[in-house]
């Protein structure tokens, strides 16, 4: 506005140096005064002079006529203005158009106090106290130019004069800036001789609101001679703009029961207009309320800032007694004050009335009745509620809480989400046996808490009446599962355990007989009347169904209920290992060059399928090697391994060395074997082995053939 005032109050100090020189100058057609500053009344009476505008189109002001551009004004025929009415505020300026036949041009009369005036003023002109007004001599003289906007055809129209003092012959005038040899080329045009200058299409403030173009006089050769002076042009803002609301949606919330005169929110439109003038100077106004009920009036908008307010009583703006909890305003914003003549734009605004936790839930009956039958879990019954508010909200969404009849724990209650309800459920199995009958009383809550005149009544608790079947429920192994440790090969026949299973049924007086169910490797039975279980085969710990150590089997208890109930116990059989098992060597093939350097041969290894300490140690033996010399020996290189060590080199031929393994069990059990030996041909690196003429040695045979000479 500061920056406003002062370019206002430049325009002024122009007209009083064009004042001060009119003496000397031509009649220039229009106002004699462009543009006005006065101090703001308290109010501006109906009437009573404003002031004097004085227009000449230097030929006779032949039909003359005014506009004003606020309707509260009009300007008489000899260039006075006033008030229609009585006002107490009329903008920050006014616009005045005068036309005749000859001419027509616009003034400017500006609204402001005193102090911002004379200070804005005293700001400009650079002086101090009451110096007054320099005069300069200057050969150019121009006025600032005020164009009214959206004007219509004819084009070129002359919107004002440039004039020099020392007259034009032998010199002409030349226009520069934007908007004549700069982009927007081609708007202004002056002529090089009389200095008018011309506007030659519409203008649009909201594009350009003001142009700075410089005068300047040359010669003949174009050769500057005076000048360049500044120019400026301004465009004055004419009412073609609505107003526009561009932040939509609009979505307010009030709280349901707020106190009248609640803000909901704020509804803020835009007008490309001069915002300085009337005509973005916008007004607020509700056109309509959808729905109507309870009242068609249940907002009111304020005028000026666009505040949506509530104007009815805590006690209609109730969520749960509305047709509905959305209201749509259709909210209209009107510039030049509201004015009739103003331009409209229009928006929906809607606000929702939110629900506040002011009806607690209430069970639709006081008991509910159950049946379950004993043994059985899950959801036995669904609880129903009834709530007024929200169900989006955490005022409506229930909690339910078990607040007596449940020492064990073994009910739970949970809410379906969906439908709000409680679903009573038994998580730990009942018995008949013990209990026919359970009475659980159970309360409601909302998730959120209620409003502090409101508390939960009586209908927020309910009795819950349980009836518990009684069902045949198979035997029960005591222990189970059963465990029991035996040593493996026992003799077929020997007693394992006897087991013991009851029937939870005591009132109905049950027998019970027991059969086999599972026994992976058919080793066991069992007695079907007092449950002694034997074996039928000969344990072995070292079988593939024994899984660490441990033989696993499945026994049946089966009642004499109708149908007959069964019951399943588990057996453990941990079995302690025996010495039954030889040691086995390998590998049980080795082969080796005939010209070998490395006469170690191979080395062997022993396994035991036992347990310590019927494994390792093993001893390694050769048996007793007949003939002249020794061949071989075995050396023992730890507890589980040796190797074997051929004494020279021996032809190509297949050799079996008997080897015998003892373990170091009690008994030991000893494994007497053969380690097959290929002597065969290297060559680069290649090994042949394959059967050739050469003798294959045993020497068990060897021995045997000479007994049988000796005995000969």
């Amino acid at each position: 506005m500061q920056h406003k005032t002062q370019l206002t109050l430049s325009f002024l100090l122009s007209q009083i140096l064009l004042l001060a020189w009119a003496e000397d100058l031509e009649c220039v057609p229009g106002f004699q005064q462009k543009v006005f500053h006065i101090e703001k009344p308290f109010e501006f009476t109906e009437d009573r002079l404003v002031l004097n505008l004085k227009f000449d189109d230097c030929k006779g002001n032949n039909q003359l006529n005014f506009e004003v551009s606020n309707p509260d004004f009009r300007v008489e025929g000899d260039g006075s203005l006033v008030a229609l009415k009585n006002l107490s505020g009329a903008g920050t300026a006014l616009f005045v158009r005068a036309r005749s036949e000859h001419a027509e041009d616009t003034a400017e009369i500006f609204i402001a106090g005193a102090n911002e005036k004379h200070g804005a003023l005293k700001e400009i002109l650079k002086l101090e106290g009451n110096a007054g007004i320099p005069r300069q001599k200057r050969a150019i003289l121009a006025t600032p130019i005020l164009i009214p906007e959206n004007q219509r055809p004819p084009f070129p129209r002359q919107v004002g004069k440039v004039i020099r003092s020392e007259g034009t012959e032998g010199a002409k005038f030349r226009l520069s800036g934007k908007g004549v040899d700069q982009d927007p080329k081609g708007i202004f045009r002056i002529n090089e001789i009389t200095g008018d200058v011309s506007v030659t299409r519409t203008l649009d403030r909201e594009a350009i609101a003001n142009y700075e173009l410089e005068v300047e006089v040359t010669d003949l050769g174009g050769k500057t001679i005076d000048g360049p002076v500044r120019l400026d042009i301004f465009v004055i803002d004419q009412n073609d703009n609505r107003p526009m609301f561009k932040e939509g949606p609009y979505v307010g919330h009030v709280m349901e029961g707020s106190p009248t005169g609640t803000t909901v929110m704020r509804m803020t439109a835009f007008d490309a207009d001069d915002a300085s003038t009337d005509n973005a100077l916008l007004r607020y106004n509700i056109l309509k309320q959808t729905p109507t009920k309870p009242s068609p009036n249940m907002f009111y908008i304020d005028p000026e800032k666009g505040d949506i307010v509530t104007v009815v009583s805590p006690v209609l703006l109730d969520r749960e007694t509305m047709e509905s909890p959305k209201y749509e305003l259709v909210i209209e914003a009107k510039d030049m004050g509201g004015l009739d003549v103003g331009l409209t734009g229009t928006a929906t605004a809607t606000i929702l009335i939110d629900d506040k936790n002011d009806h607690p839930p209430e069970f639709t009956k006081k008991e509910f009745q159950a049946t379950v039958k004993e043994g059985v879990t899950g959801v036995i019954v669904n609880l129903t509620v009834g709530d007024r508010d929200d169900p989006v909200t955490g005022a409506w969404r229930a909690v339910y809480t078990i607040i007596n009849g449940n020492p064990g724990q073994s009910f739970e209650i949970h809410t379906n989400p969906q439908t709000n309800e409680g679903m009573l459920s038994v998580v730990k199995p009942l018995d008949y046996e013990i209990s026919a009958f359970h009475t659980l009383l159970i309360k409601v809550e909302n998730e959120d808490p209620l409003i502090p005149d409101i508390a939960y009544g009586p209908s927020s608790t309910a009795t819950v009446q349980i009836t518990v079947e009684d069902v045949n429920e198979g035997p029960v192994f005591h222990p189970n599962p059963m465990m029991v440790t035996k040593q493996e090969n026992i003799p077929v026949g020997s007693v394992v355990l006897t087991v013991n299973a009851t029937d939870p049924d005591t009132l109905q007086h049950q027998t019970i007989r027991y059969s086999v169910y599972k026994d992976p490797a058919g080793w066991l039975e069992i007695n079907p009347t007092n449950g002694t279980i034997g074996t039928t085969a000969v344990l072995d710990r070292e079988s593939p169904y024994v899984q660490d150590n441990v033989y696993t089997a499945l026994f049946l208890a089966i009642d004499s209920g109708n149908p007959p109930a069964t019951g399943t116990g588990t057996l453990h059989i941990t079995l302690e290992d025996v010495n039954d098992n030889v040691p086995s060597l390998y590998p049980t093939l080795a082969k080796v060059c005939d010209d070998a350097k490395d006469l170690r041969v191979v080395v062997l290894g022993a396994s035991d399928k036992d347990l310590h300490p019927n494994t390792d140690p093993f001893k390694f033996e050769l048996s007793k090697q007949s003939g002249p010399e020794k061949l071989w020996r075995i050396n023992k290189l730890n507890n589980t391994h040796a190797q074997v060590i051929l004494l020279q080199n021996l032809k190509k031929a297949n050799y079996n060395i008997p080897i015998s393994v003892t373990d170091s069990g009690k008994p030991p059990l000893t494994n007497n074997t053969e380690l097959k030996l290929q002597v065969c041909t290297c060559k680069k690196s290649k090994m042949d082995c394959s059967a050739t003429d050469a003798l294959h040695i045993s020497l068990t045979l060897i021995l045997l053939s000479l007994l049988s000479l000796l005995c000969l």
